[in-house]
């Protein structure tokens, strides 16, 4: 095996972690865990634009993220995932949702919270970021 073959990850062991050992391990807790971690990599990784977080996404495999508008305090995106769980589960994005919040509200330096849903008719994940203007983070 040459060593882009070993280096590639499936689908399949990707989805082991994030749904079934990170499920077991965080329990009733787990959205709330996810959340605050995304938060905590976006500090390890910090962008200097929100326009970075589309290539950040892709090469964490976390999908496609693509803006759809934005408003004096909000911003929405739509998050095209690439590793959907095989066992039909539904997954939860509250990763991906801290990992946003917190880097609009370095960027910014307002207090930002992110709000997700699944759209299930088309396997997509609306992303929902909004800022109040008159509190600092």
């Amino acid at each position: 095996m040459n060593e882009k073959e070993h280096s590639h990850v499936t689908s399949f062991g990707y989805e082991l972690i994030r749904d079934h050992v990170l499920t077991s391990i965080l329990g009733k807790h787990e959205k709330d865990i996810l959340y605050w971690a995304g938060k905590d990599l976006a500090r390890k990784f910090p962008l200097y634009s929100m326009e970075e977080a589309v290539t950040f996404f892709n090469e964490a495999g976390w999908g496609t993220l693509h803006l759809e508008k934005t408003t004096k305090d909000s911003a929405f995106y739509t998050l095209s995932t690439y590793n959907l769980p095989q066992s039909g589960q539904s997954r939860s994005h509250r990763l991906e949702a801290g990992f946003l919040a917190e880097q609009q509200q370095k960027l910014t330096g307002y207090l930002t919270e992110c709000y997700d849903e699944e759209i299930k008719k088309n396997g997509l994940v609306s992303l929902q970021i909004k800022w109040d203007s008159k509190t600092k983070g």
